[in-house]
């Protein structure tokens, strides 16, 4: 059993690893240069990343893929990809290279409303609280002007605020829910400061408030804290054509093609089991640009699968139609990102993404994020409804394989020309590379 450490987050970093290799490790040499082999050589960009978090030792790389050739509203964008899983770049390319050549992808935004709620507990009269917030909601955004100053000069701000009686899941249970517009920002900070404001008001207002007793003059405030549920943040992407259009190397049959693909929605459209990996898949391009562009995947994923279970049940985050010989697939789908601000102006290779990108506003992001993800979903169903999924992955995983085992250069291609006419399987590669080197 580990002993507990006391003054840990004191020591160096140095003291730290000395302090985990020696706790947790056999090998003590080994595991201290697999910590340090992974620190950059640029002591100035080290010392960024270690203050990013809290009791840093090292840093744990993700690939940094792009994918080109991706037609968005007639403009065309190279999407880098933060990810680790096979396949997921190769089908992102191959989605962006067959709907290049049939329109490209289009996308508009809905709406980029961001939310925040203060929570509190009420022990009263519901008329005069009623009363009380819209005497007092004027305050709420004049207590919080100096907080909203600059973001109003960008064109952002408190939207409105609302008074939400929650009683009848919770006891006593109110909400104070707002909304903001936080432009190219995520604008975590900014909500949550302006909340704290709110917050802050409401308290000391109510002591002030004659029509309430003592008792309902105390309104305890739980918290106050954005929400990472934004259906009024959306993007919408998606792609048609002619059913006819879609025929290529393994879609003989385009109309066949079509009605099986739209069958494949249908079912995640109705099956939660299904809905959950179809999703996944649609994540899967999703969060690799999230990541590499410096925002929250941790806050999309939450928000995107509340979004998927907004009608009482968890459903596919895509639709596909048939209509008058035209095939349409696309998505709505909540995103809050930024391009401002946080990761966005410190981390290097974010800023690199994002030039990559064509420096996008927000609402750019947003619309090469949901396309990213509608890609990412063309590109599962096709092979799910054609030859199958697992062929093409596990030959991209072949190389995790070879690189498990150490492969030589002619091990390697040995193998992989095995391959070409066998299934990649793992123990059917480790078995193989056994033979070899006997």
């Amino acid at each position: 059993m580990t002993k507990a450490v006391s003054g840990f987050s004191k020591l160096t970093k140095e003291e730290k690893i000395n302090w985990i290799v020696e706790t947790h490790f056999s090998n003590t040499i080994e595991a201290k240069n697999i910590i340090k082999q992974y620190w950059n050589d640029d002591a100035t960009l080290q010392k960024l990343h270690d203050e990013f978090i809290e009791n840093t030792i090292t840093n744990f790389y993700l690939p940094l893929g792009v994918a080109p050739n991706f037609t968005i509203n007639g403009k065309n964008y190279t999407i880098p990809f933060a990810v680790e899983e096979s396949s997921v770049v190769a089908a992102a390319s191959k989605a962006a290279k067959f709907w290049g050549n049939r329109g490209g992808f289009k996308t508009t935004i809905i709406n980029t409303e961001k939310i925040g709620q203060v929570h509190f507990i009420y022990k009263g009269d519901k008329q005069k609280l009623e009363q009380f917030f819209n005497e007092v909601k004027p305050k709420f955004f004049s207590e919080t002007e100096s907080i909203t100053k600059n973001m109003q000069k960008r064109g952002g701000g408190i939207l409105d605020i609302k008074l939400s009686d929650k009683t009848v899941d919770l006891e006593n249970y109110y909400q104070l829910h707002a909304t903001f517009e936080t432009k190219d920002s995520m604008g975590a900070n900014f909500i949550n400061s302006c909340l704290e404001q709110f917050a802050k008001t409401l308290k000391e207002e109510a002591l002030n408030f004659t029509s309430f007793t003592e008792e309902e003059k105390n309104i305890t405030v739980v918290m106050s804290i954005l929400s990472n549920y934004v259906p009024n943040c959306l993007v919408r992407a998606e792609v048609s054509c002619k059913v006819e259009d879609l025929a290529e190397k393994h879609i003989e049959n385009p109309q066949e093609f079509a009605e099986k693909f739209v069958q494949a929605v249908r079912i995640a459209e109705i099956e939660p089991y299904r809905a959950v990996t179809h999703n996944k898949g649609i994540m899967n391009g999703i969060d690799a640009v999230v990541i590499a562009t410096g925002n929250d995947f941790r806050a999309v994923e939450a928000g995107v699968h509340a979004y998927a279970s907004k009608d009482g049940k968890y459903s596919s985050l895509s639709h596909a139609k048939i209509e008058n010989g035209i095939f349409t697939f696309w998505m709505e789908i909540p995103l809050a990102l930024g391009t401002v601000g946080g990761l966005t102006s410190l981390h290097p290779l974010v800023k690199v993404a994002l030039e990559m990108l064509e420096k996008p506003s927000a609402q750019e992001l947003m619309q090469i994020v949901a396309v990213a993800g509608l890609a990412q979903n063309f590109a599962a169903l096709r092979s799910l409804t054609t030859t199958g999924i697992q062929q093409g992955h596990m030959k991209m995983h072949l190389m995790n394989i070879l690189n498990q085992f150490n492969a030589t250069e002619e091990e390697r291609k040995q193998v992989v020309k095995h391959f070409e006419r066998n299934t990649v399987t793992h123990s059917a590669v480790v078995d193989y590379l056994a033979e070899i080197r006997k």
